[in-house]
């Protein structure tokens, strides 16, 4: 009876594993391996980007447009009325105003499901499965589109599409659903895989800047 019930047991972990490992496309791990590793051995990135939000999908967003500097796990990001800078260890958010400039400073926590311009090359690791949808032509550039899904249901991001160029293997543009089924999407405009990007870049230095308030929270 004991063993029954251990074979029984036996079956059922080998079923459902197998229908786990059934949801990792293996060609579209194959893609996002190739990605993660060029995107590491390269000295920086750096690139201009568009981005929207929209709650439906026939919804017209309004675009707005800002910058990313990108290397190893350190990044800058600039937008219409911030920068945030993070060197892999402290986090600065620089807002800036016609009425205030005021720079917040925090130590990084690295949480599973946040989504960054660093870790957004290697979000497919931890809790997603994954798949290729297909191909499409966009402005004379083969676009592979691959699908990421949570296995947790309480993942902040339950799905997340990336657009890697087939021919140069560059992740150009991303959209990510939220909790309430909008969407956000990204989409790179002009891309630097050559910048040499110096450390400081990802650093604010608060001595350069006496006029703007410093809230340190570390």
């Amino acid at each position: 009876m004991l063993i029954n019930k251990w074979l029984a047991s036996a079956l059922l972990m080998l079923i459902v594993n197998s229908a786990v490992f059934a949801q990792k496309d293996q060609q579209a791990e194959t893609i996002l391996n190739n990605v993660s590793e060029r995107y590491q051995s390269l000295s920086g990135l750096t690139a201009t980007f568009e981005y929207t939000y929209s709650t439906s999908p026939g919804d017209v967003a309004e675009k707005s447009t800002g910058q990313v500097s990108v290397k190893g796990d350190k990044y800058k990001l600039t937008l219409n009325d911030q920068e945030i800078y993070n060197n892999g260890k402290t986090v600065w958010t620089y807002i800036k105003s016609n009425n205030f400039k005021e720079v917040t400073i925090n130590s990084v926590e690295h949480n599973a499901d946040e989504l960054t311009p660093s870790n957004i090359y290697n979000i497919y690791k931890r809790g997603y499965n994954y798949k290729l949808l297909g191909e499409k032509q966009q402005n004379g550039v083969t676009v592979q589109e691959i699908e990421l899904s949570a296995e947790r249901r309480n993942s902040q991001f339950q799905r997340i599409k990336l657009f890697i160029d087939k021919s140069q293997m560059d992740l150009i543009g991303w959209e990510i659903q939220d909790e309430m089924g909008g969407i956000f999407s990204y989409r790179f405009r002009e891309i630097n895989t050559q910048a040499n990007l110096p450390d400081g870049h990802f650093v604010f230095d608060t001595q350069k800047h006496p006029d703007v308030e410093v809230i340190d929270l570390r």
